[in-house]
């Protein structure tokens, strides 16, 4: 169903009603679409000030069963869950528990101490402790193999290096929630979402939200997740590790509505103003540098306007929650499979009901602007990381660590891409830096604020035969806790790594001699983009591999010597 306003009294064609009215009946035609029987769907609600202006929900919530979607079906908000999370630390250091800048070994002391300066929970909240993610850890060792709840905190503890130094760069880490959620239940001798329930949930009136850690788990009123089969039909989207603290939670679009009014609002029923506030309150990087993103909410402009908002996916789920305080406008949208990606959508409602109180769209910086940056790549021997330089619809495009290429902004003489862009530092260069006659041979790319100097790189590929002769072996890791193997399969180079319940395979596509990018053979993990890898020699002679993926870096894989 959808809800519109009501007039006892005709509108005017460019009354504020009526406006209102067009509005919501163009939203509805974005959302018309998807209601489908042979299709999973969504369900969406948007408010103002408090008062519904739309609440619908359309597709199927079972395929097998010929459930529909309806208004008050329970969906996974995946890590629009964070700042829940986020929120519970906060209540507990409201209470006197825990303060936010203890070091995370005073709760877990099983975590080990791999930095002088921290991680702290602050660096947990704000994605900038450094510690790779349990998730991402079990892809890299086991592809999509399901496991029950138990070895994602073992697999952190495993880890023997950071990323990076703390406080010093964002990347964003589920792991982090997954460690602070654990950190609810030793301090409150709760389990997490018997804590949300007490403290959250229960005084606010959300009794359909709960925080659910795995995909098998039955829970009433629960809309199935899809994914689209690769022989045509659907399949269903299961997360293969925990999901507690970065993705845990399941709720309706009455449930999030009253939580973003109470967000909002002046009047807190729970938590002090100023934890509510810490929630989106910018971070700022050692090096002074700030991201737009604080304890699980990015607060930043958009055309004009100030939103807050957090996005979440898990397979076969999607959500978007998005808020124009100014403006009283809360909006949710929750998919279960539907073809439609919830954060331009969400987006779009803001244009369609806000129009006129909004500034013009950015202007990206022209692709030919840039003819010489064009099919460039650069690495940074520093770090390994991997940019390349692309046309993408005709604006400046350019890849992180062989992803796939964004288009950048511009301004002030720089360009750069943020952290809506992708889920990890501002990236900047300085524009000065790039003739429009030739490809600089060096770029010095600012991430999080650290200057890194990037090399070009050569138009000559090694050819595979020459690199298999080279690379082809076994390959151990200890942070993973698996093995590998480097092989020529048909042609091409293969990695299959090979943990304790399962194993991933990725095919190389050489850059370099000593640079690959990855693509996992997985048709599910293939869509979530590349990784790459950075060779190491010893006298000529490859020793080991370092595995780096968007949010996770430096993976040693350290080749074995064949016995005699």
């Amino acid at each position: 169903m959808s809800q519109q306003p009501s007039s006892s009294l005709p509108d005017s064609p460019s009354s504020p009603a009526a406006a209102e009215a067009a509005a919501l009946a163009a939203i509805d035609a974005l959302v018309t679409p998807l209601n489908r029987s042979d299709a999973p769907g969504m369900v969406i609600g948007i408010a103002r000030h408090g008062r519904l202006l739309y609440r619908r929900a359309v597709g199927m919530a079972s395929l097998e069963m010929g459930v529909a979607n309806t208004p008050t079906t329970r969906m996974r908000i995946a890590s629009t869950s964070k700042h829940f999370t986020a929120m519970a630390v906060l209540l507990l250091a409201e209470d006197g528990l825990l303060d936010v800048d203890d070091a995370v070994q005073k709760h877990l002391p099983e975590m080990p101490q791999l930095s002088a300066n921290g991680p702290t929970l602050r660096h947990l909240l704000t994605h900038t402790s450094g510690w790779r993610g349990h998730d991402e850890l079990w892809a890299i060792a086991h592809g999509l193999t399901f496991t029950r709840p138990g070895p994602g905190l073992p697999s952190m503890a495993r880890q023997s290096e950071l990323n990076f130094e703390p406080g010093t760069q964002m990347v964003y880490s589920n792991g982090g929630y997954f460690l602070l959620a654990k950190i609810v239940e030793r301090v409150s001798g709760q389990s997490f979402n018997d804590f949300l329930k007490a403290r959250l949930f229960g005084p606010l009136g959300m009794p359909d939200t709960a925080s659910v850690v795995s995909d098998l788990d039955v829970v009433p009123g629960l809309a199935g997740q899809y994914l689209p089969a690769p022989g045509g039909g659907w399949q269903r989207g299961v997360y293969p590790c925990e999901l507690d603290g970065g993705g845990s939670l399941v709720s309706t679009v009455d449930d999030m509505l009253r939580w973003q009014a109470h967000m909002r609002s002046s009047e807190k029923i729970v938590g002090s103003a100023r934890s509510w506030a810490l929630l989106s309150e910018p971070t700022t990087l050692s090096s002074g540098s700030k991201v737009t993103y604080g304890f699980g909410l990015a607060r930043h402009p958009y055309r004009g306007v100030e939103i807050v908002h957090h996005a979440g996916a898990v397979l076969g789920a999607q959500s978007q929650m998005l808020s124009v305080p100014a403006h009283g406008l809360d909006i949710i949208v929750m998919v279960n499979g539907a073809p439609v990606a919830p954060s331009p959508l969400a987006l779009k409602v803001v244009e369609l009901l806000l129009g006129d109180a909004l500034e013009p769209h950015e202007v990206r910086p022209l692709a030919s602007a840039f003819p010489t940056l064009i099919g460039q790549r650069y690495h940074a021997p520093s770090t390994g990381s991997l940019i390349g330089f692309a046309d993408v619809g005709g604006k400046l495009g350019m890849s992180w660590q062989a992803g796939a290429p964004k288009p950048m902004h511009q301004g002030e003489g720089k360009l750069w891409l943020g952290l809506q862009d992708l889920p990890v530092n501002d990236l900047v260069l300085d524009a000065g830096d790039i003739d429009p006659q030739r490809a600089p041979d060096t770029l010095v790319l600012h991430e999080g604020g650290q200057p890194r100097r990037f090399e070009r790189m050569g138009e000559t590929v090694p050819d595979v035969a020459t690199l298999a002769e080279q690379l082809c072996g076994d390959y151990t890791s200890a942070d993973l806790d698996a093995t590998a193997q480097m092989a020529l399969v048909d042609g091409r180079l293969l990695l299959t790594v090979q943990g304790r319940h399962g194993q991933h395979a990725c095919a190389l596509t050489p850059v370099s001699a000593d640079v690959m990018t990855l693509t996992s053979t997985d048709p599910v993990l293939s869509q979530m983009g590349n990784s790459l890898l950075n060779v190491e020699r010893k006298a000529g002679r490859v020793v080991g591999l370092r595995l780096d993926t968007l949010r996770t870096r430096n993976i040693h894989l350290v080749r074995q010597e064949p016995r005699a």
